[in-house]
């Protein structure tokens, strides 16, 4: 090799090494100076996970504005997944443990939904009235056990599988009760972390977060909660929410429930679920070397939207409030042992319901923790009476059929049917039908036999209508069928031959000798098989108040956006179900009749058309329909009387239509008292709004 050789390698070498001196310098300079910053923060970053932000659900207010149910804010203590020693059982249990003896010590309740109760003695038993949870729980998705599997056998695969040998049988309980709720809502393989308890205090809630090292694993979490205005503001009407069940996951997983997620479980709260549940943010949490916590929203949560329903608070106060006192001073009389009641008050424009009470009434913020006495009382005060209970309408069908009679030309306006007793049909075998109005004798036109309810006429007027006719106007006016209100409700029945002969068949008695021409008439007069709800009594009457227009009685008047800003739902103008095409003078003879037995001085129902109410004109027709009862002590049945009334105001333009019923009501003047409250609190009471948003005060929310 020559010189001029040795020195072009030398070059070229002394190039590369350069070259890559080069490379390396800068490549520090870039790590060094340039994204030396950024690299150091990443250098003190620990974690960075997403949390979900839970959305508030959506508010429900009265037609005004006044709030039902809203939200606040408080204390869940969850476990999370991240920093909580899963895989270790030991480990778990000790600081379940001791979250458990911290809440204990301090009177607080944690979240217990294990479908077992524990005996002092030791024994083992299935919760009452949990069996989807009991067979969830022995499913192969939780403890993989067989059908038949006991509760100590249930109890015995969690102390294995939860390693809660090492505890007391005090301690092993409590702490199944957790482990099991974490597994149900698979913590932490399908969510990051766990609710052990719900609205804690901040006492509580500081003492967790100041002893972290003790509860490794556990942080307090800010959520929405319901806030209930009133809990026994028509807790049948509103609901209520709570957990998601296995079953109702199952369905609603695609949705993008989660298993954490609660829910609308009866009432309106269910009813409008998907509008009331928001939509859940997220954000990014950031943990640094240095304890440092940073967030940063990546999603905003979202409110539920704002549920109006058709509910006049001040209205369903005063008409809880009487229906409570008529109830009271009843059952203080003394032999009235199945006294209770339901009132519904409808808007006979539109179908809104203003007003929907029931007694027993219950305070819907205690229904879980005094689920087992409300649900085992002999009143039955979880039953929705208004909408679910099917009663003899007595009297109160009479309007009803006086329509059918001057539609179907059987009757007049001016022509009479003489009022003797006994009736003169139907009095073979020693059965005779008489009228209960003593004092009212001779021809009697269509008008005085509303007033003064005369049996013998209403008699005469089923039997010329016939059966047939009888139930072609009682379907009309809704009975027997669904209303098409949003809640779950009772269809009711409508006597008839073909439902005497179902009643004698699941009786064993002879089904050709069910029915009898006597029970036509008895049929006329609101008895027989006639069973009809409140809410369908009310809704008659509306119907015979605006002329013969029969709508859909609703909860909801509207549904908007959580600002406002848009209107999802607006059931203002009401929906008709039946559009009667009866004449105007045959509705006015029906309306004059209600109206004489309102102002009629012999009934307790004149006092509806005393002092200020009178001005206004209010018309009525009240019942005291006879039921037989079932006395459970001595085993045999008593007749007993319902009190009943259905009313409208103001007579000449009518704004709201009222049925009352008074289980073993002995007397339509209890009835009388809690409409006539209804009324003066609709008329005379105070309408203002409590609305919070740029509505006007006192204005109606469309």
């Amino acid at each position: 090799m020559n010189i001029k050789q040795r020195k072009i390698r030398v070059l070229i070498s002394v190039l590369v090494i350069v070259s890559i001196l080069s490379l390396y310098i800068g490549r520090l300079v870039s790590l060094q100076i340039i994204q030396g910053a950024a690299y150091a923060q990443e250098g003190d970053f620990v974690s960075v996970r997403n949390v979900t932000v839970e959305a508030a659900r959506g508010e429900i207010l009265d037609r005004n504005g006044n709030p039902i149910v809203t939200n606040r804010q408080g204390n869940s203590i969850i476990l999370d997944a991240a920093y909580f020693p899963t895989g270790d059982n030991r480990a778990q249990n000790d600081i379940i443990l001791a979250l458990i003896r911290l809440f204990e010590s301090r009177g607080e309740a944690w979240i217990n939904d294990l479908p077992l109760v524990f005996g002092s003695d030791g024994s083992v038993s299935f919760a009452e009235d949990r069996e989807t949870d009991i067979k969830t729980m022995k499913g192969e998705d939780y403890l993989n056990l067989n059908d038949y599997a006991t509760a100590r056998n249930c109890y015995d695969a969690m102390v294995e599988k939860f390693g809660l040998d090492g505890y007391s049988d005090s301690d092993a309980h409590k702490i199944a009760a957790v482990r099991y709720g974490m597994m149900a809502v698979l913590f932490p393989t399908g969510v990051s972390t766990y609710t052990f308890a719900e609205d804690v205090s901040t006492a509580t809630a500081s003492i967790i977060k100041e002893n972290s090292q003790t509860y490794q694993g556990a942080d307090v979490q800010i959520v929405p909660y319901r806030e209930y205005t009133s809990g026994t503001f028509a807790p049948h009407i509103i609901g209520r929410t709570a957990a998601i069940d296995a079953d109702e996951y199952k369905e609603k997983k695609d949705e993008g429930y989660k298993i954490t997620d609660e829910i609308g479980k009866f009432g309106l709260e269910q009813y409008a679920e998907k509008y009331l549940r928001g939509t859940d943010g997220e954000k990014r949490v950031t943990t640094k070397s240095t304890g440092e916590v940073e967030e940063e929203f990546v999603k905003t949560p979202e409110q539920g939207n704002t549920v109006i329903t058709t509910l006049d608070a001040p209205v369903q106060n005063a008409a809880q409030q009487a229906l409570d006192k008529a109830v009271a001073d009843l059952a203080a009389k003394g032999n009235y042992p199945y006294a209770s009641g339901a009132v519904v008050a409808i808007d006979p424009r539109n179908g809104e319901i203003l007003a929907c009470a029931s007694n027993p009434n219950y305070d819907i913020t205690q229904y879980a923790e005094k689920y087992e006495e409300l649900s085992t009382a002999a009143n039955s005060p979880l039953w929705n009476r208004p909408l679910m209970s099917a009663y003899a309408p007595g009297s109160t069908f009479k309007p009803g059929m006086a329509l059918a009679g001057l539609e179907e030309g059987v009757i007049t306006r001016d022509s009479t049917i003489d009022c003797v007793n006994p009736y003169w049909r139907f009095t073979s075998g020693g059965v005779q039908f008489t009228c209960l109005q003593d004092q009212h004798r001779g021809a009697t036109d269509v008008i005085s036999a509303l007033e003064h309810s005369c049996n013998i006429f209403f008699y005469e007027t089923g039997y010329r209508l016939g059966i047939d006719k009888i139930d072609e106007y009682a379907a009309m006016y809704g009975f027997g069928q669904n209303t098409g209100v949003e809640l779950p409700e009772e269809d009711g029945v409508i006597s008839s031959p073909a439902y005497a002969q179902e009643m004698a068949e699941i009786l064993g008695t002879d089904p050709d000798a069910a029915w009898t021409e006597g029970m036509i008439i008895q049929t006329a007069i609101g008895q027989a098989y006639n069973l009809m709800t409140p809410l369908q009594m009310a809704n008659y009457c509306a119907m015979i108040a605006n002329g013969g227009t029969r709508y859909v009685p609703h909860f909801i008047k509207s549904i908007k956006s959580y600002d406002y800003s848009e209107t999802l739902v607006d059931n203002s103008t009401g929906t008709v179900a039946y559009q009667g095409d009866f004449d105007p003078e045959n509705i006015a003879t029906v309306q004059e009749g209600m109206y004489k037995m309102a102002t009629f001085s012999g009934n307790p129902a004149h006092v509806l058309n005393e002092g200020r109410l009178g001005e206004i004109g209010v018309a009525a027709k009240s019942g005291t329909p006879q039921i037989d009862r079932l006395n459970e002590e001595t085993g045999e049945l008593e007749t007993r009387n319902n009190g009943f009334l259905i009313a409208y105001a103001p007579y000449d333009d009518p704004e709201i239509a009222i049925c009352v019923t008074i289980e073993d009501g002995y007397h339509s003047s209890y009835a009388v008292s809690v409409a006539k409250a209804i009324l003066e609190q609709y008329f005379f009471g105070s309408t203002d709004s409590a609305m919070e948003t740029p509505q006007q005060s006192g204005v109606l929310l469309p």
